[in-house]
């Protein structure tokens, strides 16, 4: 599948690999590490490390905001040519989909973060003993959490790291409370222009169901991956009553555009302002920032059921 997919695979269904931490040289409930090891269940198994992380290689987006988010930045020597957030992430033309051992060790790392084992990189980086940390697609918002909580302990950043993950549920539970039940309201998740679309089984699919809004895509996935193609008749004939489109940025999507195509001026959600336009690399990572985007399908949910 093309490259406009890429985006797909931050959400496919991987193994799950968080949840569990621990730091033998940080004071019980402090969140304050001290020296000494700390060991950190992932989905490549249990990594022990000398100390706090000080020189990490970052080969997925996502797992550069969550450094970031808990300020571990100045800790990051190098992320991958995807990760665009933040601004001041030291950015190179290092690949998480084609990774290369001999270039990242280049950096000299103490610590590599990653969510996908691509090309056998985790072993790869275990033969020059640079130590991997994995931490795949989440499937259920605790696994964002969780992951959180691992690269705190990892790079002595507990504490903080804590207070991200209860700002985020704040916010996030604030957003669906703001909202009245959605049930009956219809959606239609847009990734690519071609029409490929997430199911309710998908992380992204499971956000929108925080809000009880009904999937026109569910019955249309035979092969089960979670990522089905509709036909551009069969968006028409469930005329869903919103639209939410992930590829704003990268294809240049709006309401505008949707209401362009032969046939979509007609749909409710075109008719009644219901084309929201999300912002694409937050609608395809889990991490930070995701608060941002279940607000923004809160604002759009209230609107509609206004």
């Amino acid at each position: 599948m093309r490259r406009a997919l890429g985006a797909l695979v931050l959400f496919l269904p991987l193994a799950a690999g968080c949840g569990f931490s621990t730091s033998s040289g940080e004071a019980e409930g402090t969140g304050s590490p001290s020296a000494g090891p700390v060991t950190v269940e992932a989905a490549n198994g249990t990594v022990t490390l000398p100390g706090p992380a000080e020189r990490i290689v970052s080969l997925s987006p996502t797992t550069t905001e969550m450094l970031f988010a808990i300020g571990a930045g100045g800790q990051v020597v190098a992320v991958d040519d995807y990760s665009t957030y933040p601004e001041e992430a030291p950015r190179t033309d290092l690949s998480g989909f084609k990774p290369n051992a001999e270039a990242i060790a280049g950096y000299k790392p103490d610590l590599v973060v990653l969510s996908d084992d691509m090309d056998g990189i985790v072993g790869a980086l275990g033969k020059l003993k640079i130590p991997v940390i994995q931490e795949p697609a989440a499937t259920v918002l605790d696994d964002s959490y969780d992951q959180i909580a691992d690269l705190g302990t990892a790079t002595g950043k507990s504490a903080e790291a804590t207070e991200v993950v209860e700002t985020m549920r704040d916010r996030i539970d604030a957003a669906v409370k703001a909202v009245p039940d959605g049930s009956g309201l219809t959606y239609f998740h847009e990734v690519t222009t071609d029409l490929y679309t997430i199911t309710s089984k998908t992380f992204m699919g499971q956000i929108y169901g925080l809000f009880g809004l009904e999937n026109i895509a569910d019955g249309a996935d035979k092969q089960g991956t979670g990522y089905p193609q509709l036909s551009a008749e069969a968006v028409l004939k469930a005329d869903p009553r919103l639209i939410f489109l992930a590829d704003a940025k990268g294809a240049g999507q709006s309401a505008e555009t949707v209401s362009e195509r032969a046939g979509w001026s007609g749909l409710t959600a075109v008719k009644e302002d219901g084309v929201v336009a999300l912002d694409d690399d937050i609608a395809s990572r889990w991490g930070p920032r995701l608060p941002d985007l279940i607000e923004a399908v809160s604002a759009a949910v209230q609107k509609a059921a206004a």
